[in-house]
């Protein structure tokens, strides 16, 4: 699955789609496997940057056309259409943001939706940052300040007495023609 500028092997290549939430490490991953730079600054990637990755296996060299997609909604563009001919993918989270995790069956099911039956790996990045589960805990309850509405018992009994009253008014007859 090469781009038409990248030129072909001849050893078995797969397109690779790697997705999960903007800001979990997509691209440092790809860069790191690429040129072994291990890249600090966030960079949003703006739809999709396909890369090359050859792996040497027992079997041979083998290539994966990984195709870096945007994780940032705003960044998305064709999303599904970068899926398309997908032969496998890699779902990428955050170990140190929860909601990155909790956005992980969305991913699931937009992949699927568009490649079905393909093998996915779903990859937890970024345990290497430091103080990621400070252990922080409450220990008791926050003493809340009691309510500063004072009530005047003379006007509420005057209220409920309207009130009664009102309720024992009689309803006018079905009568229209009263409101003509």
């Amino acid at each position: 699955m090469a781009l038409p500028n990248q030129q072909t092997v001849d050893y078995p290549s797969f397109k690779l789609v790697l997705v999960g939430d903007g800001g979990t490490g997509k691209t440092t991953f790809v860069k790191r496997h690429l040129t072994g730079e291990f890249e600090k600054k966030y960079e949003p990637t703006i739809g999709v940057e396909v890369h090359p990755l050859d792996f040497f296996t027992n079997c041979g060299k083998i290539r994966f056309y990984c195709w870096d997609t945007a994780g940032q909604e705003k960044f998305g563009g064709l999303r599904d259409g970068y899926y398309i001919h997908g032969q496998c993918a890699i779902i990428m989270f955050d170990v140190t943001a929860r909601l990155t995790y909790k956005n992980v069956p969305t991913w699931h099911r937009d992949l699927c939706r568009v490649c079905e039956n393909i093998p996915i790996v779903l990859c937890g990045n970024k345990v290497d940052v430091k103080n990621r589960d400070p252990n922080l805990h409450f220990v008791e309850s926050p003493a809340l300040a009691p309510p500063e509405v004072q009530i005047d018992l003379a006007a509420q009994q005057q209220h409920e007495a309207e009130l009664a009253a009102a309720a024992n008014q009689p309803l006018p007859d079905d009568d229209d023609d009263v409101f003509e």
